[in-house]
Parts: C-alpha cells; structure tokens; sequence
C-alpha cells in the first residue's frame, strides 16, 4: 500500500486533498475549464489547506511533507483538473531550489510568503527558438555596479501574471565554455498582478493552449531590466544549470504525477461507466473487449505510481535520482495518454463530448509527455545514465 510510504500526518493531508477535490473541484471543473477561468477560489482554498507550503519545511514553512507525499497530494489535485497542480508545480520547484541553494536572506525573504501562498513563485526557462536546449539560451544578465541588466525573453511561462516571484535561468557569462558553465539563475521579483509594472519588464501575451485551461502560460520580456545582484540565488555565479538541473528531478516528478492523476480520473470514470452502460443485455464491462481495457488502464496506472514513487523515495534519501525521475516522467505520462484515450473508447461516443470529463482528460494529457523536458529528451537522460551507471541494480 502506497499509505505505508507515509506518517499518519501524511496521510491525513492526502484524505483532506482528496475531499476537497471531490466536494469543491469536481463540481466546478467543467465551467471553468471550459470558460478558460482561472479559478480564484480554489486557489485560495489550496493557500489555506497549506498546499502552497508542502516543500517548505519549518523555520519558514508548518506543513513540509515527504516527496512521495507530495507526489500523491499531486495526484489528487490532477484527478479533480490538471491545471490546479499546474498552479503549484514551478512553485515547488522555486521553493526546493531556495531551500537547497538560496543564502539565509533569500530563504528568510521568500519561504514564510511562499509557505502561505502569499507569495507564489515560478520558474522561467524555455526561450522561442531554443526548446528542450537549455545550454543555448539567449537571455543575458550583465552586471552593472550593484545590479545585473537583463535582456531577453522566455515563453510557456505557467503562473507568470499570477506569481510575484520567477526563477530566471540566464546567462551572466555568455563566452563561458562549457556553455553551462555561464548559467545562473536571478529571483525576478514582481507583484503578483496582471500589470506587474516593472521597468524593462513585459509580460505579452497568454498562449493559447489545446488543454490545461485557467492556469495562465505567458510570454515574457526583459529589456534592460535591473535586478539587484543580492537576487543571484545563492553566492556565485555560473552554478545556476545544475541548481535547475537538480530542481527538475523535482519537476519531473510533479509532472509524472499529474500525469497519474489524470489518467485515474479517466480510469475512475471509465470504471464507473462500464458498469452502469449496458449493450447485447449487460453491463459493457462484461464484454471482453471492455474488461480488458479496464485490467490493462488499471496495471499501467498502478506500475506508473510505484515508478513515481520509487525515484521520489530516491530523491528524499539524497541519492542522485535524474534516471529515476526521467523514468517515472516518461512511462507516467505515456501512461496517462494511453488510458485518456482508452476512456474515451470505454465511453465511446459519450467520450467525444464536452459534457463528459473523459474529453478535458484527453486534452489535458499531451501535455505531460511535451513538459518539464520532453520525453525524447527524457530517454537521452536515461540512456546517458544507463552507460554511466552500468546497471539498473535495485542496490
């Protein structure tokens, strides 16, 4: 049982998130999903449960949990909508790379606001023309006096008008070589608003998007933006790719676990419409073809947990979990595109309608295999690690 990977406290969090999906999210999803609303008031319902501070351990945070934890309070989110996980994901991954990297000031500034939801974070890394080569970024910080100057842009930036805090992966040394040598990461800070109003700072427009409906993903600008070099997290310059490299183990595992959440959700559904839909005189679970949907939706989902699981059990006991979170992000996400589409071949033509949920689960899907590093990028990470390592040993 995944339970005894948790305390009794953990578990406690995880039954709360799972009614809170069940009696506030799961009635309201489909009119704001389908009216692309950003749900205000579920969001604060999540700063008040504490969801916003489950990285962020005490002095700065009252309820860290464990990884596998997280994980799970992540699945449950994406049961009820995708995009409510999606509004914490580069949040966590903010507050992991502060906590492991940032000076005591950065930590004592940013994590009690962050814990609370007050202050929300995300994390701004893909360029227009450079995708999944991070190394290739054109986005630069020159230091000037007491400040770094930044020019350049990024884009499919989740939660960029909503968060009042962006991890900014740019170069303050753009001749260095290696070319990861020259990475750093910068805490852009802004208020939170739709007009953030900082000189040298744009934020254009919202992307229009096939899926993960409410939750903002935006273009953004920097023309000669000053940020006070106090904002480098951590002390030295040119360490900030292996920070987000480090801090993706953590995204990647969020990603993966959204992908599970939503391939119950379609799993759930298609389970419980088997057994209320009758064709030939039964119910259709009952003819083979649909059954074996059901058993083969069923395995995947709960292989693809315990992968999860495992690299999150890795990543909490220090181990270096790069191959194991580019695994469970990978199967995870091919596995909640696979059982999206098999609801919708379990609901038939029901699933093709927008008044059943199977359909939003569909769309929102996709999404996981192209996020956090696509998973063709993700079997580059597992083949590399794979010759390195030699082995797959348990040990």
């Amino acid at each position: 049982m995944t339970t005894e990977l948790l305390s009794e406290d953990e578990v406690e969090i995880v039954r709360l998130v799972r009614e809170f999906v069940d009696e506030q999210v799961k009635p309201v999803v489909n009119e704001l999903e389908h009216a692309n609303t950003y749900p205000e008031e579920l969001i604060d319902a999540m700063k008040q449960m504490g969801i916003f501070g489950l990285a962020i351990p005490e002095p700065w945070g009252d309820v860290a949990v464990s990884l596998p934890a997280y994980c799970l309070v992540t699945e449950e989110l994406s049961r009820g909508w995708m995009s409510l996980a999606g509004a914490m994901g580069g949040h966590t991954v903010v507050a992991k790379l502060i906590l492991a990297y940032g000076t005591q000031e950065q930590k004592d500034r940013y994590l009690p606001r962050m814990a609370t939801g007050e202050l929300r974070a995300t994390m701004a890394l893909t360029e227009p023309g450079g995708g999944s080569d991070l190394q290739a970024m054109r986005t630069v910080a020159r230091r000037d006096g007491d400040d770094y100057v930044i020019s350049g842009s990024k884009t499919w930036i989740t939660n960029a008008r909503k968060a009042g805090l962006i991890a900014l992966m740019c170069k303050t040394d753009p001749e260095a070589q290696p070319r990861h040598k020259g990475v750093s990461i910068i805490l852009v800070e802004k208020d939170g608003g739709d007009e953030p109003g900082l000189p040298g700072f744009t934020l254009s427009r919202d992307l229009p998007k096939l899926g993960y409906k409410g939750v903002e993903s935006c273009e953004i600008a920097f023309d000669d933006m000053r940020v006070p070099v106090a904002n480098l997290l951590g002390d030295a310059e040119g360490a900030g790719f292996a920070q987000m490299m480090k801090g993706l183990e953590v995204g990647r595992l969020q990603v993966a676990s959204r992908a599970l959440g939503v391939g119950r959700a379609a799993l759930e559904d298609s389970l419980r419409y088997a057994q209320e839909r009758e064709a030939f005189g039964v119910p259709i679970w009952k003819h083979q073809s649909i059954g074996n949907y059901l058993a083969e939706m069923a395995t995947k989902l709960v292989a693809a947990r315990q992968l999860t699981l495992h690299a999150a059990r890795a990543f909490d006991a220090g181990q270096r979990a790069d191959m194991e979170a580019g695994m469970a992000k990978l199967f995870a996400s091919e596995v909640g595109m696979q059982i999206a589409l098999d609801a919708i071949r379990v609901h038939g033509g029901y699933g093709y309608s927008t008044e059943f949920d199977v359909e939003r689960y569909f769309r929102d899907a996709p999404l996981m295999i192209v996020g956090e590093g696509t998973n063709e990028i993700q079997k580059n990470v597992i083949a590399r690690q794979l010759v390195k390592r030699g082995n797959v040993d348990p040990v």
